[in-house]
């Protein structure tokens, strides 16, 4: 009975931010909000492009849509949190909205992870089996890989979520991070938890370096078959293909740096996770306008349209 009650001791958690500086607190709220302000509508001026174009309808920019719409969903499960809590002394997450942001993150972005693979596909059918991209690659078929990818997601968060609660807390309730997540929660498991550290491990690191490492493998025999290309074609795709190289390296990075060895402490871990939750995932879709003319020259006639229009 008494170790029944030690173990719904911990009701909510303690969050020890990225500094207890007040001043720097502050710096880098203003940063934040900044880069969210300036950020977060250039992703949605994406979305917005892609639809109201009809020259930006193949299948590679239906998936750049939604990695742009994943992406925003993602960066606004830990950021809102963070950014309310640079004005708390106490910073502190009740156990239940601590359990939602740990399902949302792994959720949305495992979903992030799978749909990097779907574009890897997709590219792999443009640029080998060219005749048959428009029965492999159709909008039927993209709109199942899609909802693979979300379904895929949601398995993972709700496996993650169900390790997460399955060992018992009994405090300490302090979390040396910004937000919540599994690899911290089960250093304050009481008990043996070397199963469940290592379903997690297999569930987090093993998939994610096994994911990169089949992106990376696809993008080299991509390239490798681009040199058979014309030239004109070659430069076009090839930007592509870079363009899906740096992302999945932004992306990959980070999550292998934090979840393949997740149970000891990794220096820099907090500078490592702003920069997978906050930084990068907003900045993947600029990486893909960037480096294709089509869509820059769509977003600049998007522009021009609505600015002629609020002048009228």
């Amino acid at each position: 009975e008494m170790e029944h009650k030690n173990y719904t001791v911990v009701t909510e958690f303690v969050l020890l931010g990225l500094s207890q500086n007040h001043k720097v607190q502050m710096i880098l709220f203003f940063f934040f909000l900044l880069f969210y302000m300036i950020v977060l509508p250039g992703n949605i001026l994406i979305i917005l492009t892609i639809r109201e174009d009809s020259q930006l309808g193949s299948p590679m920019y239906f998936f750049l849509a939604n990695l742009s719409f994943l992406d925003i969903c993602y960066c606004s499960v830990t950021p809102p949190k963070m950014l309310a809590d640079f004005f708390s002394h106490r910073k502190t997450i009740s156990y239940s909205a601590c359990m939602a942001q740990l399902f949302f993150l792994h959720f949305l972005g495992a979903a992030e992870v799978f749909l990097l693979m779907v574009m890897a596909y997709d590219r792999y059918v443009a640029i080998c089996k060219p005749l048959h991209y428009t029965r492999l690659v159709n909008r039927r078929v993209c709109c199942v890989l899609v909802g693979a990818t979300w379904g895929g997601g949601f398995i993972h968060g709700i496996i993650l979520f169900a390790l997460s609660i399955h060992p018992p807390l009994c405090g300490p309730n302090i979390l040396d991070n910004f937000y919540c997540d599994s690899h911290q929660l089960v250093k304050l498991a009481c008990g043996d938890t070397y199963i469940v550290k290592l379903l997690m491990f297999l569930n987090n690191g093993v998939v994610i370096v096994m994911c990169f490492i089949l992106l990376l493998i696809s993008y080299i025999v991509l390239l490798l078959k681009l040199q058979t290309q014309a030239s004109k074609a070659k430069n076009k795709v090839a930007s592509t293909c870079v363009s899906h190289i740096i992302v999945v390296f932004v992306m990959y990075g980070p999550a292998i740096y934090i979840y393949v060895l997740p149970f000891q402490t990794v220096p820099k871990e907090k500078v490592v996770a702003l920069l997978h939750t906050v930084i990068f995932p907003l900045t993947n879709p600029m990486i893909y306008t960037l480096c294709n003319k089509e869509i820059k020259g769509s977003v600049w006639n998007l522009v021009s349209k609505y600015r002629f229009c609020c002048r009228k």
